[in-house]
């Protein structure tokens, strides 16, 4: 036989995890499949017609070294595209920060950190904006929102201040809803 306490106690825990943020950070990638295909296609149609042109003057090795240089602008762009499948999740909620940071390689770091201690600090530079985000908690520190620019970094920083602001007010109940 139940008094009907669990009910209540469980809408109670539910809401106290619910997440007040959330935030999955990714380096911007202006160029896309598509674009890197026409940019490769023109500059290999670029680097051949003129290859040729040499060739027919009969400087030939200087069609091989045309080559190489689409081939190293191939390499560059693959590593670019690569280092983009790098991430950082934020989450807030009334009980807990969670940080995990996931590199270009795979390789997973997660801190977890209680709202009620964490304090976040700035670089900032006259002329540029926010350089730097630092969430410091218990003697460590961390570097968040390294992929952000400025503006970028300033909007998230006023973001996850309310949130963790809204975590130490803490979880409130609501029993209409």
């Amino acid at each position: 036989m139940s008094t009907g306490n669990e009910i209540e106690r469980k809408a109670f825990e539910d809401q106290h995890e619910v997440q007040i943020f959330s935030a999955l950070l990714t380096p911007h990638r202006s160029l896309n499949r598509t674009g890197f295909l026409a940019v490769m296609l023109f500059l290999s149609v670029v680097s051949f017609a003129t290859g040729l042109a040499f060739l027919l003057k009969g400087a030939w090795p200087v069609l091989g070294f045309f080559g190489l240089d689409v081939l190293v602008v191939w390499w560059a762009f693959r590593v670019n595209f690569g280092t983009g499948r790098a991430r950082e999740e934020i989450t807030v909620t009334t009980s807990e920060l969670r940080v995990r940071r996931i590199s270009h390689r795979g390789q997973v770091a997660e801190w977890t950190f209680n709202p009620l201690w964490v304090r976040l600090d700035m670089e900032v530079d006259e002329d540029f904006g926010i350089e730097h985000l630092y969430l410091i908690s218990r003697g460590h520190q961390i570097q968040l929102a390294r992929f952000l620019g400025p503006e970028e970094k300033a909007s998230f920083y006023k973001g996850l201040v309310e949130a963790l602001n809204a975590a130490k007010r803490g979880p409130t109940y609501n029993p209409v809803s």
